[in-house]
């Protein structure tokens, strides 16, 4: 594809957006000079207008995810989350409402990974178009927005985020959407587009509170940029209150059940904040967009930074990833919701260092290096490999790849469990788990095996409570430390390890069983909570 001028840069708040200019512009005639015709070259593209390639890229990327999106299994969240949807409700201790709602309306193609992913997938190829209309709105050419769709497309952790049918596939298209409206609201002077945005925003609070986090920065980016001054009309802040009001039934849940979203949010900053994760939180935060896509990312942010009209996005961008390095480190993608903006001023900052070189050359670059990036990760964020050929994955333990695996297994040997005692004469009377990962893949994957009442402590399980499930005899996974106090004996039965030796999370989980309870369950359940 030819390279072609950009179409101008994008006005300042208040003023007008830029025409659509040919890529050759024809000089005044001068009196007495005839003017000679140039030969036509191709248009730029006009300025909201996405290139029909963005589209292929876009369906290529939805098309992969979809059909790798049943091999595995099950992430542990998403067992979660399809329970979760079976006790629909305005919150939930770890989330808002709007993922397990959406598990509950995929439901209806049957429960399989592929129908949980089929949203998230979708969400990512909408990232993707979404990542090429920024880049028009800072003044891309055709070649500039294909990159930028391309890049965001290869994006390890877009992949990654797209895969999987959890909270931040959709907060990962919520931030990029508010950015876009507020991105359009500030260049074009568009008034009604705050409104888009707290719409948006507040479908994205349905969904995950990060939003709230974009929200501030981008309200600190304002504030110390020249675009401060938007801040006194009425507009962002009717956005905010509509904002507000769509994420006012998930705020009013917590308020009710004791606010466990900030006890969850404590316990999420204990857990991720080790010296090593503060050390390299930043680096892998830019490195998120793919290796070789490093330098693109740099001058994405450097291009924000000198642009006046869009210093305030590199002052949120850079604030965001900082936050995120200093509270929570081990939770690096948390900032990659700016990801696109950044990589489609990165495209721009592209296209003018192409035209300023051998053209062919760097085109040449810039389009293998997201490529080739993403080639050299995939076999770690989708499942490609042969399973028997997992365990030789680099570094397969530390990413979600290896929590997709199984949990049927893990279903099977504990029904295996309850049979045997069942057969001994003494059958259990419910099942406790030491995390809901477990006991969701119990409750959704084994309906066939007719188990006894599935209970955990952790999170939402323990909200829901153990009903009229009896303590006599417990089966228990993975939480022989948590009842050892509250129960005469226990014991392990067996130990389980996911098949062909994959590493994860869920290695080496004891299987046992408690009798002898010091109490019955309600008595027992206000020890046994744990949000984490």
């Amino acid at each position: 594809m030819g390279i072609t001028a950009p179409a101008g840069r994008p006005t300042r708040a208040g003023g007008t957006p830029p025409a659509t200019a040919p890529a050759t512009a024809v000089r005044p005639a001068t009196a007495g000079r005839r003017v000679t015709p140039q030969a036509p070259q191709a248009a730029v593209p006009g300025p909201d207008r996405v290139p029909a390639l963005v589209w292929v890229i876009a369906a290529v990327f939805v098309a992969v995810e979809l059909a790798v999106s049943g091999r595995y299994g099950f992430l542990q969240d998403e067992l979660y989350f399809i329970e979760a949807g079976r006790h629909l409700a305005f919150g939930y201790v770890d989330q808002p409402p709007l993922a397990p709602l959406l598990t509950r309306v995929t439901g209806v193609l049957g429960v399989s990974p592929t129908a949980v992913r089929i949203v998230p997938a979708l969400a990512g190829g909408a990232v993707v178009v979404l990542a090429a209309r920024l880049a028009a709105l800072f003044g891309a050419g055709r070649f500039g927005r294909v990159l930028a769709a391309l890049t965001t497309a290869c994006a390890p952790v877009v992949v990654a985020l797209a895969h999987l049918g959890i909270t931040d596939s959709l907060d990962l298209l919520a931030w990029v959407v508010v950015l876009l409206f507020v991105i359009t609201a500030v260049l074009r002077d568009c008034s009604r587009c705050w409104l888009w945005a707290g719409a948006a925003a507040g479908i994205g609070l349905e969904d995950n509170n990060l939003v709230l986090l974009l929200l501030i920065g981008l309200a600190a980016g304002l504030i110390l940029s020249r675009q401060r001054a938007v801040l006194r009309t009425r507009w962002p802040w009717l956005g905010a209150g509509l904002a507000a009001a769509i994420w006012a039934p998930n705020v009013i849940w917590q308020a009710t059940h004791g606010w466990p979203e900030l006890a969850m949010a404590s316990a999420l900053h204990q857990l991720n904040a080790g010296r090593a994760a503060y050390l390299t939180a930043v680096p892998i935060q830019v490195a998120y967009a793919g290796l070789l896509v490093v330098p693109l990312v740099i001058a994405g942010i450097v291009h924000l930074w000198r642009t006046p009209e869009l210093r305030f996005l590199a002052i949120t961008t850079v604030l965001l990833i900082v936050y995120v390095a200093a509270w929570l480190p081990g939770k690096t993608y948390y900032s990659e919701g700016t990801g696109p903006v950044v990589l489609a001023a990165g495209a721009v900052a592209a296209e003018r260092w192409i035209a300023r070189g051998p053209q062919r050359l760097r085109r040449g670059l810039v389009v293998a290096a997201p490529l080739v990036s993403i080639a050299i990760s995939v076999s770690a964020i989708l499942p490609v490999v042969p399973a028997g050929y997992l365990h030789d994955v680099p570094g397969l333990d530390i990413v979600t790849t290896a929590d997709t695996f199984g949990w049927p297994q893990l279903t099977r040997a504990v029904a295996a469990q309850d049979a045997a005692l069942a057969r001994a004469g003494r059958a259990p009377t419910s099942i406790f788990t030491g995390n809901y990962g477990e006991a969701g893949a119990l409750d959704v994957l084994g309906t066939g095996d007719r188990l006894p009442p599935v209970l955990s402590g952790q999170n939402n399980y323990w909200i829901w409570g153990p009903g009229r499930a009896s303590d006599r005899t417990v089966l228990v996974v993975d939480a022989l430390g948590w009842l050892r106090p509250y129960f005469a004996r226990c014991r392990v039965l067996t130990t389980y390890n996911p098949p062909d030796h994959v590493p994860s999370d869920f290695t080496g989980l004891q299987i046992g069983v408690c009798t002898g309870p010091s109490a019955g369950w309600p008595a027992l359940w206000p020890h046994l909570r744990h949000y984490d």
